[in-house]
């Protein structure tokens, strides 16, 4: 069942509803896109649609309800974004962890955070930043040069693939050692910073691979999460023309799926997302290719990044 909640959330001169459904994305996105509503309008769980637009869509089938019946539509769903994974409720426990890693250093964790919330951020935010460092977690790293990298890794991002790490690494040289960092773990850091353009460590490169592996940990999330991660990033990218978009798309899907089991370069991250990464890879190239409208397609990093 699809439902709309009134128009009453003020915005660019107007008021918008959410669209949403209490079964599956796909049923969503199909639905948005008979009732021609563009991907851009898609917020993680539930489409922004403008006043404008409500009436009509009561009439294609979407059921009206008020706002607290919506949402428990989409918890009894189970589509309904947790706050760990909303951006603005993640200040807290991030500050907690930049406090561990770098004690009487507030400031500068200060900075950090203000700059993973800046708002042309719908993907690489601060939920990005957490899912980076639980996947190192995960995969039992605690050296803090990576940690720092983490951290440092997407500080500056305009993006423009290349540009943005570089910039970052430099960031990291110049704001990591006022804070009491030594430099050879600032350039440690830097070198692993840098290395997030390719996302193609050395062999032997254990720090490297650890990072590089967290950096795509989300490739590795269930067919929904990575639905929400696919339609994030097109939202970042949303300057780009929808057709020249989804053809760089495609090119980045074959060349992540041509890694075969290569995709992820630990055991460890291989055991833990490598099968789902490339059934998530697949089923969005397969959806490209078919020109559909499903989660997923024409969606994702456009320059093929984390």
């Amino acid at each position: 069942m699809i439902y709309i909640d009134p128009p009453l959330w003020p915005a660019h001169g107007t008021y918008f509803s959410h669209l949403v459904s209490d079964a599956s994305l796909e049923e969503l996105h199909d639905f948005a896109a008979a009732a021609g509503i563009p991907r851009r309008a898609f917020d993680g769980d539930h489409y922004d649609v403008p006043q404008a637009r409500h009436a009509d869509l009561v009439s294609a089938g979407a059921k009206p309800v008020d706002g607290a019946t919506l949402v428990r539509a989409l918890i009894a769903g189970g589509l309904r974004i947790p706050a760990r994974e909303r951006a603005a409720s993640l200040v807290h426990p991030l500050r907690r962890r930049w406090h561990t890693l770098v004690p009487g250093a507030e400031d500068l964790g200060a900075e950090l955070l203000n700059r993973w919330g800046e708002p042309h951020r719908h993907y690489h935010d601060r939920r990005h930043l957490l899912q980076v460092l639980e996947a190192l977690h995960r995969l039992g790293c605690s050296e803090r040069p990576v940690l720092l990298a983490a951290w440092f890794h997407d500080a500056v991002y305009d993006g423009v693939p290349g540009a943005d790490e570089e910039a970052s690494a430099a960031l990291a040289e110049e704001l990591l050692p006022p804070v009491g960092i030594p430099p050879a773990e600032t350039a440690e850091t830097a070198r692993l910073v840098r290395l997030t353009a390719s996302h193609d460590p050395q062999p032997g490169d254990e720090a490297g691979m650890l990072l590089c592996d967290a950096d795509l940990a989300v490739l590795g999330r269930t067919p929904a999460g990575y639905d929400r991660y696919a339609a994030d990033v097109r939202r970042e990218y949303r300057h780009i023309e929808e057709t020249a978009f989804t053809a760089g798309r495609r090119r980045v899907l074959q060349s992540l799926l041509a890694r075969g089991t290569g995709l992820y370069r630990t055991a460890a991250a291989e055991q833990l997302w490598g099968g789902a990464a490339r059934s998530n890879l697949a089923r969005e190239l397969a959806a490209l290719d078919a020109g559909g409208s499903r989660a997923g397609s024409g969606s994702g990093a456009g320059d093929g990044r984390g």
